[in-house]
């Protein structure tokens, strides 16, 4: 396959002309680009159904693309498979590992089915990282649901990869764990790893991620920096608390980003906080020549979620 992409050094993965079909006929990834940077955290937000995980699954060699090319490392996930999936870990939705086996052992495994030399060391260090340490010599099936996910990610730590993958990787665990593991993300972030991440939580992608991929029936719909992301789609909001209540806006204020509460006590306005003029000032005097009051204002500005929903329901 042609690649017109230029060759770029920063990338750790970089995704072409990516397609997948299914038997069924269900097109599930349609012409996926993608590069993500050596080092970032990258997070791949899109409904259920989106393609996240299939995306997810054809770079780590799991699945097997329609069309495209992945490379992972500066490997080609296809032609030179054991190389890429080796720089590679991967946290999966599902827990999936040997219930009779004890924790360190099923570590220790993991990182021997790709060819590491035993370093213990190294692995007391990752259990202790996840609070897994005093649980070494229980079995998994003994463990609760939270401890059997940090065990997932002991596994995909295992073999000291370049890239970590997470898949949902909170979904249904409690906030210790949650904050646990991100205070790790952070650390292995500060030490080159690469990260991506496909969440539901939102919050969580605005607060550790360095860039943004919104997917949506299998196609990229958008990849942006956050805080550029924010900047450029986020709207703010202006709200009125109205004493007394209105029943109704006037004739005089259609044509306004206004929307007015049910019981007519609030008041809010919609406006472009980057724009030389956001049209506060000429509203509050439209209020004050039509008798309109009020007790309260403040502005609030638009979170990734209300962006997120927004650029999905945009799109055909």
């Amino acid at each position: 396959m042609r690649d017109d992409h230029p060759v770029d050094t920063a990338a750790v993965i970089a995704v072409r002309g990516l397609e997948k079909t299914y038997a069924s006929g269900h097109q599930a990834l349609k012409r996926v680009d993608l590069t993500i940077k050596r080092g970032e955290i990258f997070a791949l937000l899109g409904p259920n159904g989106a393609g996240k995980t299939t995306l997810i699954s054809i770079i780590c060699g799991i699945v097997r693309a329609t069309a495209g090319t992945v490379t992972a490392d500066g490997h080609d996930i296809v032609r030179d498979y054991r190389a890429a999936r080796s720089a590679i870990g991967l946290v999966p939705q599902e827990i999936s590992t040997d219930m009779f086996e004890t924790v360190l052992d099923t570590v220790r495994f993991s990182r021997g089915l790709f060819g590491k030399p035993r370093d213990d060391a190294y692995l007391e260090k990752v259990l202790r990282d996840l609070s897994l340490w005093d649980k070494r010599d229980a079995k998994i099936m003994t463990l609760s649901g939270g401890m059997k996910r940090r065990v997932m990610i002991a596994k995909a730590l295992s073999h000291e990869p370049t890239i970590l993958f997470l898949d949902e990787p909170t979904a249904g665990v409690d906030v210790e764990l949650r904050r646990d593991m991100w205070a790790m993300v952070r650390g292995l972030r500060e030490r080159g790893v690469t990260i991506v991440l496909t969440t539901h939580y939102i919050e969580e992608a605005e607060e550790m991620a360095d860039r943004i991929g919104v997917i949506r029936k299998g196609e990229i719909i958008l990849v942006e920096e956050k805080t550029a992301l924010m900047q450029k789609l986020g709207q703010s909001q202006l709200i009125l608390q109205l004493h007394p209540p209105v029943t109704a806006l006037p004739e005089e204020l259609a044509g306004l980003p206004l929307v007015l509460s049910d019981d007519g006590y609030e008041l809010v306005y919609t406006f472009d906080s980057q724009a030389d003029r956001t049209g506060i000032a000429g509203l509050l005097r439209r209020l004050g020549d039509l008798g309109i009051g009020y007790r309260d204002l403040q502005t609030r500005q638009s979170s990734l979620e209300d962006i997120f929903v927004t650029l999905v329901r945009s799109q055909p």
